[in-house]
């Protein structure tokens, strides 16, 4: 990845992308071509306050140490922090960030941003359009440079239909029914969740206590792929995500002209099994968009905010909940 140039020289940035899956760091100069970059695969735990900055602090913190120290990056001016969750979630994040990021490292300017704003910007960049972000969660944003517009994105247990953990705990919900000898089991994919994580009786007390139970419902999304091609209730899983996917599309997407369209995410290498369809649903709920190939992830999205906010160029609408920006922190 490369940092966009810009005309006042060597700025330092941070870029930050945490989510559903873990953290990802990538610290650089605008104007000097490449980043390094870190991640973690520890997702940053949610409380009662939501998003909870001492974790992601813990976990930051070596990270940019590191970074700063192999790029010679004394002190980046400019953050961006993109947070799943942040929206509903990120009361606390906004409180203390900005703060122990100026206290730690020296940054003068933070952004806020849902991960969904830092998925837009790195798939299209600052162009009106629509964008899926599909990993472990789900959410669609769209917009004509003068407002953002999202849908679901609500989480795992509300909402993310369509995603990683949603086409997971349907995949293993069925396989449970082929356990328990109700209608619409699947024998193939009960055989997958006993080789992935022993007997099924065991799956309530295995994922209900864990942190990370998004992440590990996602880990089963491949093996819904594996079984589609054979195995009508995983190809009905997957038919079913790809409605979902695109009915949140549509209901960002711009109306006007031939916006264009991406989706970015993970979810995109289970592969046909779920594209084939997905592309049917977009054709007919969003015949007047293109669908276009993502320009970058969410962390390559944080890291072009970064470097327009450094060099004072970014025509990103702002948003209280999807993006902030706080200066002399």
């Amino acid at each position: 990845m490369t940092v966009p140039a810009g005309p006042e020289g060597a700025l330092g940035i941070l870029a930050v992308d945490s989510g559903g899956s873990g953290l990802r760091v990538a610290v650089g100069t605008v104007g000097r071509g490449a980043l390094a970059e870190r991640s973690s695969g520890v997702p940053v735990r949610t409380g009662e306050r939501g998003i909870d900055p001492g974790h992601l602090l813990e976990q930051l913190v070596p990270m940019v140490r590191a970074l700063a120290a192999e790029t010679g990056v004394g002190r980046p001016d400019t953050a961006v922090v993109g947070a799943a969750g942040l929206s509903s979630l990120g009361e606390a994040l906004r409180a203390e960030l900005p703060t122990a990021l100026a206290r730690e490292f020296g940054v003068r300017t933070t952004a806020l941003a849902a991960d969904a704003v830092t998925a837009y910007t790195g798939a299209l960049g600052p162009r009106p359009g629509a964008v899926v972000a599909a990993g472990t969660g789900l959410i669609a944003i769209g917009t004509d440079l003068t407002a953002w517009h999202r849908a679901d994105g609500w989480g795992h247990l509300l909402g993310d239909c369509g995603g990683g953990a949603w086409i997971g705990r349907a995949g293993l919900e069925a396989a449970l029914r082929a356990y328990d000898g109700r209608p619409g089991g699947s024998a193939r994919l009960l055989g997958c969740a006993e080789e992935r994580f022993g007997p099924v009786p065991g799956l309530p007390g295995l994922l209900y206590p864990r942190p990370d139970r998004a992440a590990v419902l996602a880990s089963f999304a491949p093996e819904v792929a594996r079984c589609a091609p054979d195995d009508p209730s995983a190809s009905g899983i997957l038919r079913a995500a790809a409605r979902h996917i695109a009915e949140s599309a549509a209901a960002v997407c711009p109306p006007d002209g031939t916006p264009p369209f991406a989706l970015t995410g993970g979810l995109a290498r289970l592969g046909d099994p779920l594209l084939v369809p997905l592309a049917e649903e977009l054709a007919t709920r969003m015949p007047h968009a293109r669908r276009v190939t993502a320009e970058g992830d969410p962390l390559h999205g944080a890291v072009r905010i970064a470097a327009g906010l450094a060099v004072g160029r970014l025509p990103l609408p702002a948003d209280e909940a999807l993006l902030s920006v706080v200066r002399g922190a």
